[in-house]
């Protein structure tokens, strides 16, 4: 039956990350419920989820030959550092500490995917304001990312647009590529430091592969409005939960 859960859980999620995003109020929540500490959980709902990060940057390709290669070392460097950092904090995090910040960290990636759209478009009236490209937000988003990942692409297309980015192509194309990238030192950290659930991540990771697949006719077949309405429910659900949790474990 565990199986079973994990399985459904993450086939939608990945399903949820083709459609538009936020497979990990699925992958992470699941993990909780069949019993593995949180942190362990985040870690392997991180490697879960990995393998669709590829997709969507190799689906991008021709949007990341209009950046220059000096200008895509300098923003993989910082993201790097930045996701090392938040795999390195999620590592000295302990479960009870971590199960603190959970509730508040869905509840935030809920809201920022709910309202995502006003958020890029508040970002565009301030983007001549904020200093191109500046490595400090992407150094605090990335440092999110490696911690918790759940809605850092919404909060990545928000920076972008901050920076004055407006093709929205070329701002999916860079987010798909750090994403995949911030995931993968992450997914490094997390396996050397025995923080994963491998045999769990493994069938996770396969459901989530085939979910994503399935999801492309879904999000050309269902309206936004539908498909953001499930998220945010699922999302707002699940923060009540681990703040019931959390309260309950005093």
């Amino acid at each position: 039956m565990e199986i079973l859960v994990l399985i459904a859980a993450a086939f939608g999620a990945g399903v949820l990350n083709t459609v538009a995003g936020g497979g990990t109020f699925l992958t992470f929540p699941a993990l909780v419920f069949i019993g593995l500490p949180p942190v362990m959980a985040n870690a392997t709902s991180t490697v879960a989820v990995f393998p669709g990060y590829l997709g969507g940057a190799l689906g991008f390709r021709p949007e990341f030959r209009s950046f220059g290669r000096a200008q895509l070392v300098r923003l993989v460097a910082i993201t790097l550092a930045g996701g090392l950092a938040g795999s390195g904090l999620l590592m000295v995090s302990s479960n009870a500490a971590f199960s603190r910040v959970v509730p508040f960290l869905l509840l935030g990636a809920t809201f920022a995917f709910l309202f995502g759209d006003r958020f890029r478009q508040w970002a565009a009236t301030r983007a001549r304001a904020v200093r191109p490209e500046g490595a400090l937000g992407l150094f605090a988003v990335a440092l999110y990312g490696g911690y918790f990942n759940g809605g850092l692409g919404i909060v990545l297309l928000a920076l972008f647009t901050l920076w004055g980015m407006t093709d929205l192509n070329r701002m999916n194309a860079l987010k798909s590529g750090l994403s995949f990238l911030l995931s993968a030192i992450s997914v490094a950290v997390f396996a050397l430091a025995g923080m994963v659930a491998w045999p769990l991540a493994v069938v996770m990771m396969i459901a989530a592969t085939a979910g994503g697949y399935a999801g492309a006719p879904l999000a050309r077949a269902l309206p936004k409005s539908v498909v953001r309405g499930v998220i945010a429910t699922v999302g707002f659900a699940m923060s009540a939960v681990f703040f019931w949790r959390m309260v309950s474990a005093g």
